[in-house]
């Protein structure tokens, strides 16, 4: 007995865990300074971890009450219908779920180069066929609709990052609105803001009503800190919002998560500490950095390193793990998440001693 052929499929490649970085040196967990996986480096708000506390002890309830109420919530916030909130499990579940809802057998998507590895394995795992459009290090990775309908062919998903990862670069939200306009009828655009708590830029989920081929994916995971419960929505239409009860996983977000996001989304204390300290950490990255960057409306700032697998392995054996960018297809850069004040200040100096032994 075998799996399906998945030799087509390439498995997700995190950044390194901290405890899984100290046993391997010898270190203790706690004199790491991990900046690979544009974590919040503040963790949960009091609000959210006070949640968790008065959670635990109903966990052994399915969430259906949590999750409903996560939605009403959310749409509030967002000025919709809860039936256009999919409450899921971080955003790639949310991505998993348009996946489901809108490719067939053999249907392409169209996803950036370089980019969040979840788009093609989605597309992949549901029997679809992956297309690309650069983001080209020469042009500073500006997005701009031209390089996305110039390799647009028909496909079924086009996908958009905005902040994106890992350069950072924002798409406008008009020239969204030029492609939702200029693509095929059946076309979806999918406008992932995992980041977008740290931009001032207005959402796209303003833009549903008048557009029913666009959907935009968010996540409790970085801004709000709450990683590792796995609590993430999509925003869709209302005209197929009911779409999400055939391809949702039951009780997909767990009550915990679900109670978790609900509170950090009233703490706007944490969420301001939060969005505060990562512009500053971006400030001060590339300002201090010895190596060229670029502007970034995330929580993290590529630089331009030289050998980024070795200096990535130099700074992580003296406490800084920082994200090679080999990965994704940028194996002279590496990504620098926001860290605390002091824990970005840190980095800042490991990766500069690292660089000038480097050039020395």
């Amino acid at each position: 007995m075998e799996p399906r052929d998945l030799s087509a499929l390439s498995p997700y490649v995190p950044g390194r865990g901290a405890e899984e970085v100290a046993r391997e040196l010898g270190m203790d967990p706690a004199d790491l300074t991990k900046l690979s996986s544009n974590e919040n480096p503040h963790g949960p708000g009091p609000a959210a971890i006070e949640a968790i506390r008065e959670t635990a002890p109903r966990v052994g309830v399915y969430p259906k009450a949590s999750q409903t109420d996560l939605a009403e919530r959310l749409a509030n916030h967002w000025d919709c219908t809860p039936e256009q909130i999919w409450v899921a499990p971080g955003a790639d579940g949310a991505l998993d779920y348009l996946s489901r809802a809108f490719l067939d057998p053999g249907d392409r998507i169209l996803a950036p180069d370089p980019g969040f590895s979840y788009y093609r394995m989605s597309a992949r795992y549901h029997h679809g066929e992956v297309t690309t459009y650069a983001l080209r290090k020469a042009d500073n990775f500006v997005q701009t609709p031209d390089a996305v309908l110039d390799a647009y062919d028909g496909e079924r998903i086009v996908y958009l990052t905005t902040p994106h990862n890992p350069t950072g670069s924002e798409f406008d939200r008009d020239d969204i609105e030029t492609l939702a306009a200029a693509v095929d009828d059946r076309t979806l655009v999918v406008v992932d803001e995992a980041y977008g708590e740290y931009t001032d830029a207005p959402s796209a989920i303003g833009l549903l009503d008048e557009y029913d081929n666009l959907a935009v994916t968010r996540t409790f995971s970085k801004a709000y800190g709450l990683a590792g419960l796995r609590v993430g929505y999509g925003a869709v239409p209302e005209a197929w919002g009911d779409a999400y009860a055939r391809v949702n996983t039951p009780f997909a977000a767990s009550e915990v998560g679900c109670r978790a996001a609900l509170a950090a989304l009233d703490d706007d204390d944490h969420l301001e500490t939060t969005v505060e300290t990562a512009r500053w950490a971006r400030s001060y990255l590339r300002d201090e950095l010895d190596a060229p960057t670029w502007e970034s409306g995330g929580n993290f700032v590529l630089a331009e390193v030289g050998d980024a697998a070795s200096v990535a392995e130099a700074t992580q054996r003296r406490g800084v793990i920082v994200r090679d960018c080999g990965s994704f297809g940028l194996p002279t850069c590496i990504r620098v998440s926001c860290g605390t004040r002091q824990g970005t200040r840190r980095a800042v100096e490991v990766i500069n001693n690292v660089l000038a032994e480097v050039r020395a």
